[in-house]
């Protein structure tokens, strides 16, 4: 995509959140079934259902996806799609690759030690990438990448999560 389809995709978009601000307020959603015959869960992601279960480190056999690692991809995701998208904007070339990994202790998740946090203790995010643009431009995308990052943003900001439960 270059950048006057991106800008001509999202202007009507823009021109609408502006004029009425509730409708740039969406609700994403994602459901899961939990597995029959094993220690699963099946998680719709709009292109394929991705089975999730334990991490080796927690006894599961790694033959189905691990939500940390999930996690991980999600903000990867995230990241790339947004530095691609304001790299169009700002008509630099950029390609490369993102990273994200994060340190845990599984003694917590297991109820091993009181003391241990139950998931990330930290997260790091870098980005390898082959551009022309300047040092100056490089540090402004990345800026502006990790300002308007979804995910990024989302696992800084401690959020409020309601839980709720039902029994059928």
């Amino acid at each position: 995509m270059d950048r006057e389809t991106l800008r001509s995709v999202q202007r009507p978009l823009k021109e609408l959140y502006r004029e009425e601000p509730q409708a740039g307020c969406i609700v994403l959603e994602a459901s899961g079934k939990l597995g029959e015959e094993s220690l699963s869960c099946s998680v719709g992601t709009g292109q394929a259902m991705v089975r999730a279960g334990l991490h080796p480190s927690t006894g599961g056999d790694g033959s189905l996806a691990c939500s940390g690692d999930m996690l991980l991809q999600a903000l990867v995701a995230c990241a790339g799609v947004t530095l691609a998208a304001v790299a169009i904007n700002r008509s630099l070339n950029v390609s490369g690759s993102i990273h994200a990994s994060g340190e845990l202790d599984v003694r917590g998740t297991l109820g091993l030690d009181p003391l241990a946090p139950v998931g990330f203790k930290s997260i790091a995010l870098s980005f390898e990438l082959d551009t022309d643009a300047s040092d100056e431009e490089l540090a402004q995308l990345i800026e502006t990448t990790e300002k308007y990052c979804v995910v990024l943003q989302t696992l800084r900001s401690g959020l409020s999560i309601e839980v709720t439960s039902s029994a059928a």
